[in-house]
């Protein structure tokens, strides 16, 4: 037998006495040791090709982005875990609805006349900026300049100073006075409440410039974000492509409905591409023209927002941020459950509590960080008028405090005016187990008579009477028992006698009841998910910055295990194949990597695409069918038969075993492999 050291990554037969042990502990790792560098992130996803500007070749368009292979699959497994997590889990019935949309649609939804933007133009340039975008960054700027002016953030202005040429605002470390400071913090706070004239007179109150070109900019404009079409050869009917799926969910409400067997509550769900006409798309992911998203539309008697599971969440405790404290000046969270909350009517109902917990769980199971995860309640300016409650899940990475879901009772409003609009009834139709029994006095008339006597005014008069209240009708009822009464009809003073009209009191059974049900709404937007999530995962080792590593959760990570052939001669090709199709049947993602490079560099690599864990075959392989496991993120290694490493292994890709379940069934792996 011959030994030999491989300080890269090699195998080690099982039986080779005390240089294997199990693993005590997890080594521990610094993921801080240094401070977020967003330069060396975004060059690593353009490297390894995550996403990269559309029509590239061409100089590429603001705000469209093509996604390549490892954001290509990150996207897909967050949309996956997105459909278990809700879609299946709450029984929800899913959609697949078109993107272009007739005009009417949108015209009856208030989209063509409300779904806007405010903007302003550079004065001189004629550039054209969003007006809340304007006023935060220039602020935010000031702010900053003045933290460098005190002394006070060295780090965070360094690091500014690493994005201040991207974002062009160029501020000079001036201090400002502390009201003035106030009074920034206090605008930033409560900028989402403001309308277009007033974020006009902030611009013009605090000198807000274009900061490309220091010019003054003009009063704002509303901009409409969708993108207008027409449908057909002729271009005689106008179309846009929808800037929501929402749409699509409430004109297929009657289907689904009966799909349901005419119950409610139930919730239905769609995932696909939505479009809107960004104004100025430079935040690369967070701002974009097209887009994908998931959104939920859940359907609720009016009378009754409780949630059945509700329960099962009301202890989970959120980081809320509601209106009464933005419209303070601040933006301090509070940490509370969602059982607290609905009790306090910070949150409108149950079904919103329970969805705003379900929200949380899942950006949490994907891999964001909760410490950077906020809920912030929509303040009565930014809120829709028909809208009950509103609450956006806001993550906080390099841009910001950015939404990434939002979660509004919508009430009654788009079933209302899609049926006032078509005349096709969105209700539900309730059989009650008891049924109602009330008393009411009906308006009969002699039409013959009354024809006859008021000729062209007895349409009008059958009009006002039947729109008469129960106290009007019983006014009505004792002035005829008295011969006559006189009513007033489009000015005009009709007499009318008990020939021509009786009111009697009759009873009425009511077995059946008909509402139109409200919509809890949750809208996510895996764009901005994605970023947020690759920013709140990178980071770089403690012994070499220049090595990124992307520590996402093996749940979504683009591949899940990386193959590594020590060697390229054909006798490994039938282990390869062995253990890629064992990995593949077990529903394991794997890639193989048997470039020439140094295993340590084919590892480096692979974890700037976030893969959890490698698998190491050698000559030992070979020889002893043994394998190595590698951890990512500590870079600890285990040993065991290829069977047990990949039982084990898939264990940890599918959440049924942990890295400490794995280290008491492989052994620790210390370099050393030994072969006859």
């Amino acid at each position: 037998m011959w030994r030999v050291r491989l300080a890269s990554r090699s195998f080690a037969h099982l039986h080779v006495g005390a240089r294997l042990a199990h693993t005590a502990a997890m080594t521990s790792v610094n993921r801080t040791a240094h401070p977020f560098d967003k330069t060396r992130l975004e060059a690593l996803l353009n490297r390894r090709f995550f996403y990269a500007p559309a029509f590239e070749i061409y100089g590429g368009v603001a705000g469209l982005y093509d996604y390549g292979p490892p954001g290509s699959s990150l996207q897909a497994n967050i949309i996956a875990e997105w459909r278990r997590h809700f879609i299946v889990e709450d029984h929800m019935l899913e959609l697949d609805t078109t993107i272009i949309t007739p005009a009417s649609v949108f015209e009856t939804s208030g989209h063509v006349a409300r779904f806007a933007d405010w903007m302003v133009k550079d004065v001189e340039t004629g550039d054209v900026l969003r007006a809340d975008h304007l006023v935060k960054n220039v602020l935010e700027a000031r702010l900053a300049a003045n933290l460098e002016a005190r002394g006070l953030a060295a780090d965070k202005v360094k690091e500014e100073e690493k994005t201040k040429k991207k974002r062009k605002v160029k501020t000079a470390a001036v201090q400002l006075p502390d009201e003035a400071v106030k009074e920034y913090e206090s605008i930033l706070a409560r900028l989402d409440n403001y309308s277009g004239p007033e974020l006009g007179q902030l611009c013009k109150a605090h000198d807000i410039r274009n900061p490309d070109t220091g010019n003054q900019v003009g009063e704002p404009q509303q901009f409409n974000l969708m993108f207008a079409s027409s449908i057909g050869p002729t271009g005689q009917h106008p179309g846009f492509l929808r800037p929501e799926t929402a749409q699509g969910h409430f004109l297929n409400f009657s289907r689904l409905l009966e799909f349901n067997n005419g119950r409610v509550p139930f919730a239905s769900a769609q995932i696909g591409k939505s479009f809107r006409n960004e104004i100025s798309p430079r935040a690369g992911l967070l701002r974009v023209r097209e887009f994908t998203m998931g959104e939920i539309e859940h359907y609720v008697d009016p009378e009754s927002k409780g949630h059945v599971r509700f329960p099962d969440i009301r202890d989970i405790v959120l980081p809320l941020l509601d209106r009464s404290v933005q419209l303070s000046g601040s933006v301090q969270v509070t940490q509370m459950s969602i059982g607290e909350a609905v009790d306090r009517g910070m949150i409108a109902n149950e079904t919103l509590g329970y969805f705003l917990a379900r929200i949380y769980l899942f950006l949490l199971k994907i891999g964001i960080n909760p410490r950077r995860l906020r809920f912030r309640q929509h303040m009565a300016n930014e809120m829709a008028h028909y809208a009950t409650d509103c609450w956006d899940a806001e993550i906080e990475n390099s841009s910001g405090w950015i939404e990434c879901v939002g979660c509004a009772d919508r009430a009654a409003y788009d079933l209302s005016v899609h049926s006032a609009r078509t005349g096709h009834p969105l209700v539900v139709r309730q059989a009650l187990k008891e049924p109602i029994v009330t008393e009411r006095e009906v308006p009969e008339f002699n039409k013959k008579v009354l024809g006859k006597t008021l000729g062209r005014d007895a349409g009008l008069v059958q009009r006002v009477i039947g729109e008469m209240s129960q106290e009007e009708l019983v006014r009505l009822k004792g002035e005829l028992s008295q011969g006559s009464t006189t009513i007033s009809a489009d000015e005009k003073q009709i007499v009318l006698t008990p020939e021509l009209l009786t009111i009697e009191r009759r009873t009425f059974k009511q077995s059946i009841r008909e509402f139109t049900p409200n919509v809890i709404e949750p809208s996510f937007g895996f764009g901005r998910i994605l970023y947020s999530l690759l920013e709140h995962s990178f980071w770089c080792r403690e012994q070499d910055v220049e090595r990124g590593v992307l520590s996402l959760p093996a749940l979504v990570a683009p591949t899940k295990v990386l193959i590594v052939p020590l060697s390229a001669k054909e006798e490994f090709d039938p282990l390869i194949e062995e253990v890629s199709t064992k990995l593949r049947r077990g529903g394991i993602f794997s890639r193989v990597d048997d470039s020439n490079t140094s295993i340590g560099k084919r590892y480096a690599r692979n974890d700037e695409l976030g893969t959890p864990f490698g698998v190491t075959l050698d000559f030992a392989s070979l020889q002893n069918r043994t394998m190595t496991l590698r951890e990512r993120d500590t870079t600890d290694q285990l040993i065991g038969s290829i069977d047990d490493v990949i039982a084990v292994v898939t264990g940890l890709v599918q959440g049924t075993l942990t890295w400490a379940d794995a280290c008491s069934r492989l052994m620790n792996y210390d370099g050393v492999q030994a072969v006859e």
